[in-house]
């Protein structure tokens, strides 16, 4: 990679230092979200599925000293990235380059054995490729749109990695709300949902949910969080969650 073509970004108020491609995805809210809404402790297996420059990861290990983090990513250069980024901010993370729909023995050989991980967080491909029109860059278009069996695919690979009472955190789109409990209901249970708007009186536009692998509590919707005021001033609170002085309600169930 050429260095005019990457750039370096601060995240949790400049507590966390990113290198990212200057073009394709790039990271943002998503990411940060997820890792305010993921459970985890000094000592747990924390895997991120589809890692990217490993935001979410990261994000997760500063606020969370002492877990054991992998960063999963499909793109070796952003696998890459993600391994930089790791060590630039001291934070003990293995990156492995993976398809995260690859067969259970690819896993196996990459030491992600079946029921060894405490928690996974995961941001998948959620764009329908029916109504949003693909990249013509290759990385973004695999990092945005989803087939089908996107989620399906992605959920099993995180049910087989699990302990028993291990813990998923991922975020998609709201009027996939369906599909993530389709997704789910093979194995999952005690659901906790939190809807996430742009701004008050609008439909959400993501949904953050929390799931446990084995689960039988019934599910929980939690208020929406409101990212904006009505004025579109972000609100104090998501302001707080981004800059890492505050976390989710999920994380603390």
């Amino acid at each position: 990679m050429i260095e005019a073509d990457i750039t370096e970004d601060a995240f949790l108020g400049g507590q966390l230092r990113l290198k990212q491609k200057r073009s394709g995805h790039r990271a943002g809210h998503d990411a940060i979200l997820l890792a305010a809404a993921t459970e985890a402790r000094a000592g747990d297996r924390v895997v991120d599925l589809g890692a990217g420059i490993g935001t979410a990861g990261l994000a997760l290990g500063r606020r969370v000293a002492g877990i054991r983090l992998s960063l999963v990513e499909i793109d070796p250069e952003l696998a890459e990235l993600a391994r930089a980024n790791a060590a630039a901010n001291a934070i003990a993370a293995e990156t492995i380059v993976l398809d995260v729909t690859a067969d259970a023995q690819a896993f196996v050989a990459h030491g992600l054995v079946p029921d060894s991980a405490d928690s996974v967080l995961m941001n998948p491909p959620f764009n329908d490729p029916v109504r949003h029109r693909g990249s013509p860059d290759q990385a973004r278009h695999i990092a945005h749109v989803a087939t089908e069996e996107t989620l399906h695919a992605w959920v099993h690979a995180a049910r087989r990695i699990l302990r028993s009472n291990g813990v998923l955190t991922l975020i998609w789109r709201a009027d996939g709300i369906a599909e993530i409990l389709a997704a789910l209901s093979r194995g999952f249970g005690s659901l906790a949902i939190l809807p996430v708007h742009g701004e008050a009186g609008r439909p959400a536009i993501r949904v953050l949910v929390r799931a446990i692998k084995g689960g039988r509590a019934p599910t929980r919707l939690l208020p929406g969080l409101m990212l904006n005021e009505e004025s579109h001033v972000p609100k104090k609170e998501v302001t707080d969650i981004l800059e890492g002085r505050a976390v989710l309600p999920l994380a603390e169930l």
